[in-house]
């Protein structure tokens, strides 16, 4: 296999079989083939199985707490806009823990990529039901079955105004590192939510039963700019047929263009005057 500037010597420790070395293996892809280099990105990870991602590409990396990973990378992002931020985070760890910080991303139309790796269960600690896991399925914790309705990213960020949504699977990494490049061109906040088998505690959702279900959105008349059509798509929560690719895409001013002192430059930029910043304290 060709060696990429983005591999490491770090030993993976994810199960074989994981829907993660498919994702690695698109995003690794996707960087490549904008002909990035490894100074330019940054990649931010949560905890979890899908926050390690980082660890296995060669790059920039934060590592922050659980369902924080999105409030690290606004933070990056204001400081030094020029940087390519993407955000790799578990079902678990981006809609359970960082469910308010997803929100806070989206409203904002942080100028960041986020992929989630959404295999349905907490597969770091050992198996138990994730807000994406369909109501009723049995875990070694939730024994009797879940009894809460599966959150819906997709439908959650086309409400809140998200202006690039799109959904991948981890079995197609040709399609995947497409969307992946087209969510790092887009000019504001681009999520990816990217299903994928768990193959040791979820034996319900396996990469056959993928297989089965999706279907590519490029092969039917589908309009990325339709809002409706996309909701509608959002919503039909049926198992039967699960669409991928790109669901939604607008233009929006990002974040950073919203601000006054940052539309020109990033703060990194700015000359840094300790002066004026004590004087300013100790007004305080």
């Amino acid at each position: 296999m060709k060696q990429s500037r983005f591999d490491t010597q770090h030993e993976n420790q994810w199960c074989p079989g994981c829907g993660n070395f498919g994702i690695l293996s698109a995003m690794k892809q996707a960087f490549e083939s904008q002909n990035l280099a490894p100074e330019d990105l940054l990649l931010v990870g949560g905890i979890g199985q899908a926050g390690k991602t980082p660890q296995y590409i060669q790059g920039n990396m934060l590592h922050g707490l659980h369902g924080r990973a999105l409030a690290m990378a606004t933070g990056v992002k204001i400081a030094n806009h020029d940087l390519r931020v993407v955000v790799s985070a578990g079902d678990g760890d981006c809609y359970g823990e960082g469910g308010n910080h997803f929100l806070a991303a989206i409203r904002r139309n942080l100028d960041i990529t986020l992929l989630v790796h959404n295999n349905q269960v907490y597969g770091l600690t050992k198996g138990q039901a994730s807000p994406t896991t369909a109501l009723g399925t049995v875990t070694k914790i939730q024994d009797n079955g879940t009894t809460s309705d599966p959150f819906n990213p997709v439908a959650t960020a086309l409400a809140a105004g998200a202006s690039f949504v799109a959904r991948g699977f981890s079995g197609n990494t040709d399609q995947l590192k497409d969307l992946i490049v087209n969510a790092m061109s887009h000019q504001g906040f681009a999520m990816i939510d990217i299903f994928q088998p768990c193959v040791s505690f979820n034996k319900i959702n396996t990469h056959a039963w993928y297989k089965d279900r999706v279907y590519n959105l490029a092969d039917t008349n589908h309009d990325p700019a339709d809002l409706a059509q996309a909701l509608n798509l959002a919503l039909d929560q049926g198992t039967d047929k699960i669409p991928t690719g790109l669901i939604f895409q607008q233009e929006k001013k990002p974040f950073h263009r919203r601000l006054a002192p940052l539309q020109n430059q990033s703060l990194v930029t700015y000359p840094f005057n300790p002066k004026a910043i004590t004087a300013i304290l100790e007004q305080g």
